[in-house]
C-alpha cells in the first residue's frame, strides 16, 4: 500500500498539477498508473447492476479494484486482461480512491465489495431472482447462505458449492450453476483465482447476468473474520486494520 502511495506521488510529481476539479469532464471508467477504475458509488454500481439484468444475454463480470490486486496485474496478464475488460470495476480499496483524487482531480466514494455483494443480495429478493455461490470452505459456505437469505428476505439462493471443486469436476460444476436458474453468481475464491475461473469459464454460464468476485466476503457474512470497525471503514482505514490482523497477506511487491 506505502509503496503503491509512493508510485501515485512519482506519477503526480511527473504531470504536475492544476489543482482544477476535472470531475465532470472525465469519462465513467478511469485509467490510473496501470490500472482501471469506474466511476461509481454504491448507488450507481446498483443501478448499473440493475442494467446488466435486462441487458445482452450473458454474464456481466463485477471485480473489486483494491492496490494488492494492482500489485498482482503486473505479473498476472489473465488477471489483468480480466480486470480490463470487466463490465464493472468497483472502487474497494482506499488507496484507489485516493489516487483518482490526486491524479484526475475525481471524488470517489468506496465501494466495499464484501457491502456491494449485500447491495447485490437486496436487488436479487427485489426482483426475485435466484444467486448461486461459489467458494469458501463447505461449512463457511452453507453458512453464508443461511445468513444471507435471513438478512434479505425473498432472497433465493437456488445452489451453491464450497471452493474446493477439482478441476476434473468442473465441468459438472458449471453444468449445476446453469441448471440452478441463478441469475447472479458470487465468486468466493480469493484473487486472482475467481477472476482466473470467469476468464475460463465465461463463454460457458448459459443463464448468469451477474457474476461478482467476492474473494473473502463469506468469512466476513459469517463472523470467520471480523471486518474492521465501521469508523476505521468510514474513514479509509480498514486497509490498515486488515494488515495488523494479516501481515502476511501484504507481501512488498517486485518493482522493476
Amino acid at each position: 500500500m506505502l509503496c503503491w502511495i509512493s508510485s501515485v506521488m512519482s506519477s503526480t510529481a511527473d504531470r504536475g498539477g492544476s489543482g482544477v476539479d476535472l470531475e465532470s469532464a472525465r469519462p465513467l471508467r478511469l485509467k490510473i498508473l496501470d490500472f482501471w477504475v469506474d466511476r461509481v458509488n454504491m448507488e450507481q454500481a446498483v443501478a448499473r447492476a440493475e442494467n446488466f439484468l435486462h441487458d445482452d444475454p450473458r454474464p456481466h463480470a463485477v471485480f473489486a479494484v483494491n492496490p494488492e490486486k494492482v500489485f498482482r496485474m503486473r505479473d498476472d496478464p489473465v488477471l489483468r486482461e480480466t480486470l480490463r475488460n470487466a463490465d464493472l470495476l468497483i472502487p474497494d480499496g482506499v488507496g484507489v480512491v485516493w489516487a483518482a483524487r490526486v491524479l484526475h482531480g475525481v471524488r470517489l466514494t468506496r465501494v466495499a465489495g464484501a457491502d456491494f455483494m449485500e447491495s447485490l443480495c437486496a436487488l436479487a429478493a427485489r426482483n426475485q431472482l435466484g444467486g448461486f455461490i461459489y467458494g469458501a470452505r463447505e461449512e463457511v459456505n452453507a453458512r453464508a447462505v443461511r445468513i444471507l437469505e435471513e438478512r434479505h428476505p425473498g432472497l433465493r439462493i437456488v445452489g451453491r458449492s464450497h471452493g474446493y471443486v477439482a478441476a476434473h469436476d468442473m465441468d459438472v460444476l458449471v453444468q449445476r450453476i446453469n441448471e440452478s436458474g441463478a441469475s447472479i453468481l458470487w465468486l468466493a475464491l480469493g484473487s486472482p483465482r475467481q477472476e482466473r475461473w470467469f476468464a475460463e469459464h465465461r463463454h460457458d454460464l448459459k443463464r448468469i447476468r451477474i457474476c461478482q468476485g467476492v474473494g473473502g466476503a463469506l468469512d466476513a457474512v459469517t463472523g470467520q473474520a471480523r471486518r474492521a470497525p465501521h469508523l476505521c471503514c468510514k474513514v479509509g482505514l480498514e486497509w490498515l486494520c486488515r494488515l495488523l490482523r494479516e501481515p502476511s497477506r501484504y507481501r512488498l511487491p517486485r518493482m522493476s
